[in-house]
Parts: structure tokens; sequence; C-alpha cells
């Protein structure tokens, strides 16, 4: 799992670019749970999607 999944911070899905931006929840392992703007929250499994980190002021 990237260290940089952490509770606030703002990532995007690499293969779902509709969800839009979203903002960890919270991340337990390789659980981590994301609040997106298009999708709501979801439950992803880090070991096998790998989100992005980004800067929400750059997107």
């Amino acid at each position: 799992m990237d260290d940089g999944l952490v509770p606030g911070a703002w990532v995007r899905h690499p293969t779902q670019a509709d969800w839009g931006l979203g903002q960890v929840q919270s991340a337990i392992r390789n659980r981590v749970t994301v609040n997106f703007e298009h999708a709501g929250k979801v439950l992803i499994d880090a070991a096998v999607v790998a989100l992005t980190v980004v800067d929400p002021d750059v997107g």
C-alpha cells in the first residue's frame, strides 16, 4: 500500500476517471475507504488498485 494513502489524502482511481477526486476516509492494511465526488463512498483493495495520490489544487 502507498504510504500516502492516509485519512484526508486526495486520490484518483486509475481506471475510473468519471468518479472524480476522492478523499481517503480510512486506511486499514490494504482496505482503503474513499469518498469520491461522483461515486460516493467506495471500499478499495489497495493490493489490487493503485490509487494515485494528488494535490487537490492541481487535480
